[in-house]
């Protein structure tokens, strides 16, 4: 039996050609797809393809295109096998981030993929990351999905979607994962590390919960800063605060009056470091401790990508018992070390 998977296009650029007259990159009719890869149809599954109306620049893709995309997944999930959504390379981690969080005890692949270069390129990477991301979203093994989570495929690597972060825009290789190891490579053979594979932890339904508040403001700091900027601005419902290294922050009275100020004003603060890989350890070195004395809660060694859309689907949603403090320091959907 031939695997089902659905196509979702949202843009970006594995979806484009250059229009020889201007020179410029514009979006190619996608129900052509199929004579742009013919080798789509010598895979063993059914692709059926749902481009969105109007193909988006990644740069445009935000709240209201998560929650389009969650929903026509949750419509069409009794239809379909799988799921692959093409996505621009700037922010996909953003959006594999978010629907992590948005499909609830997901038991059905859903990979997305772009490229680098345009499908039409001589020396393009768009043809093997679609491809494989159809065999990884139409693998199953005894009528059960290997995948079962979301995910991004991206030059020969599987990683989970809500530990990516766009590493490069230079070189093909763009993604990386530095927090979670790898869960597939595609080689000679195509493999999956099943033990590091996310399963649900109960037997329920599989559900959409698109709710995302956007009372979230993210802020990376910097030596020589003024943190009066925190109490000019509108009142925010959660501040997540880049620091340094595993959670410091220059140590001053004046960080520690606004920063108390803040946390009494009602705002939720999140800490996460601006190292690509490890995370936050607070009361490691003293200039991390006034995080520990205002209550502000460690985003341990998540990606800055999931936090945003963690906080953003956390934030005031009554679909969670519990406090926005309890909820955002547990791992969801595997986008935390535990």
């Amino acid at each position: 039996m031939k695997r089902k998977v659905l196509l979702i296009y949202t843009g970006g650029t594995i979806g484009m050609e250059k229009d020889y007259e201007s020179g410029s990159l514009v979006p190619f009719d996608f129900s052509n797809i199929f004579k742009k890869i013919p080798e789509m149809k010598l895979i063993e599954c059914e692709v059926s393809v749902h481009p969105f109306k109007k193909p988006l620049d990644s740069s445009d893709m935000g709240p209201n295109e998560w929650k389009i995309i969650a929903n026509y997944i949750g419509k069409n999930y009794e239809k379909y096998d799988g799921f692959l959504i093409l996505h621009g390379t700037d922010t996909m981690s953003y959006t594999a981030s978010a629907l992590s969080f948005m499909l609830k005890n997901l038991r059905k692949p859903v990979i997305l993929t772009g490229s680098q270069l345009p499908i039409g390129d001589l020396r393009t990477d768009a043809k093997e990351n679609l491809l494989t991301s159809l065999y990884y979203a139409s693998l199953y093994e005894n009528d059960e999905a290997v995948i079962q989570e979301v995910a991004v495929y991206f030059e020969y690597k599987l990683l989970r979607g809500n530990r990516t972060l766009k590493y490069s825009a230079e070189y093909f290789d763009a993604y990386r994962s530095p927090n979670y190891p790898v869960l597939g490579q595609s080689g000679v053979h195509l493999k999956v590390e099943k033990d590091l594979l996310l399963r649900p932890k109960t037997d329920a339904e599989f559900t959409v919960d698109d709710h995302i508040s956007r009372d979230v403001l993210f802020w990376r700091i910097f030596p020589g800063m003024h943190l009066d900027h925190f109490s000019e601005i509108p009142n925010m419902k959660v501040l997540i605060l880049q620091v340094f290294g595993s959670g410091t922050i220059f140590n001053t009275e004046k960080t520690q009056q606004i920063l108390k100020f803040l946390r009494e004003r009602g705002t939720e603060i999140v800490v996460v470091s601006q190292c690509v890989s490890g995370g936050i350890s607070f009361g490691k070195y003293s200039n991390s401790n006034i995080f520990n004395t205002i209550g502000a809660i460690s985003g341990h060694d998540i990606t800055a990508e999931s936090a945003i859309t963690k906080a953003m689907h956390l934030l005031e949603n009554p679909n969670y018992e519990g406090s926005f403090s309890e909820n955002f320091s547990k791992s969801l959907c595997g986008e935390v070390t535990e």
